[in-house]
């Protein structure tokens, strides 16, 4: 039986939105021979998961110094079990059919190393607004989402939080980056600098949008953090490009 872990980091998590993320995750029905486990990471300790969350043996619970989600996803990546491992917020929703498709798409191409794939904003009064500006359904060439990042102001063309990529390359990139914020766009970017990656058009998450989450608070958007984080981003995605001894393929070398 292979696996696929999802890692969610939660700081406070409404427990609404939590409960709702997970039956997201149970109603997902995946191929033949494969499981999920639900990595759910506080980032703090003071043990609120403990109440939130149902007795689901297939649900595993950490908590740990609070650091930033950064940190709190690269702690639970160390309790990953699964060959993949996939990215979810504690407060947004798997659309139906979407750990299938990563599954699928990393199957059917061992020297793809990640997938990502089309994202709604699901709005207060449940409306959903679609994401501009997606590449096409396919294979992503290695370079391509970084290259559209640089030259639109630091703006990614996938919402990052949609990630699935193979746990061993997570864990040869050390994981999310230690950020205050865009620690995934960090992740996601470093993955896009050393193999081709997935993307499909298919609606595979529901990003919910309120006053609570992280994106919305002012220090997200104040120019100097978001100019410090891009940099340290864009080095790191240039010193892992001009490696080129350093390349990924699942089996290979």
């Amino acid at each position: 039986m292979s696996t696929l872990s999802i890692i969610t980091p939660a700081y406070r998590p409404s427990e609404e939105h939590l409960l709702a993320a997970y039956e997201s995750i149970r109603e997902q029905v995946l191929p033949v021979g494969w499981s999920w486990e639900w990595i759910v990471q506080e980032d703090g300790d003071t043990g609120v998961l403990e109440s939130l969350l149902p007795a689901d043996p297939r649900i595993s619970i950490g908590s740990g110094r609070r650091g930033g989600a950064g940190v709190a996803r690269t702690l639970a990546l160390g309790r990953a079990s699964g060959e993949l491992t996939k990215a979810l917020d504690a407060d947004d929703l798997l659309a139906p059919g979407a750990l299938a498709r990563d599954i699928e798409a990393l199957d059917a191409s061992p020297d793809i190393g990640w997938s990502t794939c089309r994202a709604l904003d699901l709005l207060p009064d449940g409306t959903t607004v679609d994401f501009d500006g997606a590449p096409a359904d396919g294979r992503v060439p290695s370079g391509t989402l970084f290259e559209y990042w640089h030259q639109n102001s630091y703006r990614l063309q996938v919402v990052p939080g949609t990630l699935c990529i193979r746990t061993d390359l997570a864990l040869a990139l050390g994981g999310w980056m230690a950020l205050p914020a865009s620690e995934d766009t960090g992740l996601l970017l470093a993955a896009d600098a050393v193999c081709d990656g997935w993307f499909s058009t298919e609606v595979g998450l529901l990003y919910r949008q309120w006053p609570g989450q992280s994106t919305a608070q002012a220090a997200h958007t104040d120019d100097d953090d978001k100019l410090a984080r891009s940099r340290v981003i864009e080095r790191r995605v240039q010193a892992l490009a001009a490696m080129r001894s350093f390349s990924y393929s699942q089996g290979g070398s």
